[in-house]
């Protein structure tokens, strides 16, 4: 139970950003992986969740260098951005 109150918290974050660009991004990644993650993956979402928007998606499109504490294979599946559905 504890666990499914975090991942709700965790997804409710993920998705009020503050820009539809990042709670689409943020969101989506969260919304396609998050259900998987162990407890030191939900641990990196918490702490990358805390950064700023911008910076999290320059990450992730590769227009900035990724800190080293971000490193990893959660940032190479959300460089792919291919948990994104863009509404037609």
């Amino acid at each position: 139970m504890e666990n499914d109150i975090r991942l709700r918290r965790l997804q409710f974050r993920a998705w009020h950003r503050g820009t539809r660009e990042a709670d689409m991004m943020i969101g989506s990644f969260f919304n396609r992986y998050g259900a998987g993650w162990s407890a030191a993956e939900l641990d990196w979402f918490e702490r990358l969740l805390e950064e700023d928007d911008v910076d999290v998606m320059a990450w992730a499109i590769g227009t900035q260098p990724v800190p080293e504490e971000f490193t990893g294979a959660q940032m190479e599946a959300m460089k792919r951005l291919d948990y994104i559905e863009i509404p037609g």
